[in-house]
């Protein structure tokens, strides 16, 4: 089944029930991924984040895209047969748009994040997160978890939860002279929600920042997901923006 099949014509209506669903399934993927992550550190002497937080959100990541994958295979037999978006695109890939937006959205989190630091001069000491030391082994193995972000973050993200909601959920969005699922807005909530930790940690307008441009960016891999019919944009998408923020960071602190 297509997940765009009927949708044109169906209303859209909020439904408790398949909204429910899709909280829980994003909440079991993320922190199931962690505490698996925490029970693996202990059992196979795995490094903690206290040891080595790049070792450690690694196989977190791996326990999020492999706890996804589960789903989405539970869902298709069982409660949500469709399209899925695990191939390679059929049609219009939105390879090329997804990299040059998301190289500029890269550089906007960039400016969100950090710029008000740099050009303060407070950059090494305010808000840089813990774990990412400049020897040169560690900025590697850090710029591969950015690349590893993409498909481990949209396949539990985009390619489940905003198929599955497709299907539950059928309607259309018209933003201007595009048109899009309400499904990839709702996970775009969800997902920037899953984000909003960061209101405990920094400044108010900094977490209200990265609330937005969370929820524009992950808009666009839910369109690119549902054009292409495919994951693959969104993953490559998600990889560049945010191996684009990690260089600039080094950039600046190799300024400094």
């Amino acid at each position: 089944m297509n997940r765009s099949e009927g949708a044109d014509e169906a209303p859209f209506r909020l439904k408790p029930g398949p909204l429910l669903v899709a909280v829980g399934l994003s909440i079991a993927v993320v922190f199931g991924a962690g505490a698996l992550s925490m029970l693996a550190a202990r059992i196979l002497r795995i490094p903690t984040p206290q040891q080595s937080l790049v070792d450690w959100v690694f196989m977190q990541h791996t326990f999020m895209l492999l706890l996804g994958l589960l789903a989405i295979a539970i869902l298709k037999f069982r409660i949500a047969p469709a399209d899925y978006g695990l191939h390679w695109p059929r049609g219009r890939t939105y390879i090329g748009p997804a990299v040059l937006i998301s190289a500029a959205f890269g550089v906007l989190m960039w400016l969100v994040d950090y710029a008000p630091e740099f050009v303060a001069h407070t950059f090494a000491h305010a808000g840089w997160p813990p774990g990412y030391p400049l020897h040169s082994d560690s900025v590697w193995r850090w710029l591969a978890f950015e690349v590893y972000v993409g498909p481990t973050e949209e396949i539990p993200t985009r390619a489940l939860l905003v198929t599955y909601l497709a299907v539950a959920m059928p309607g259309k969005a018209h933003i201007g002279r595009f048109t899009m699922d309400w499904a990839g807005i709702i996970v775009a909530i969800i997902f920037a929600l899953l984000h909003a930790t960061s209101f405990f940690v920094v400044s108010w307008p900094l977490a209200l920042g990265q609330q937005i441009y969370a929820f524009s960016i992950a808009v666009l891999y839910a369109y690119w997901l549902e054009k292409s019919q495919s994951i693959v944009a969104p993953m490559l998408g998600h990889s560049v923006s945010d191996c684009v923020e990690f260089l600039l960071v080094l950039a600046c602190l190799h300024a400094y």
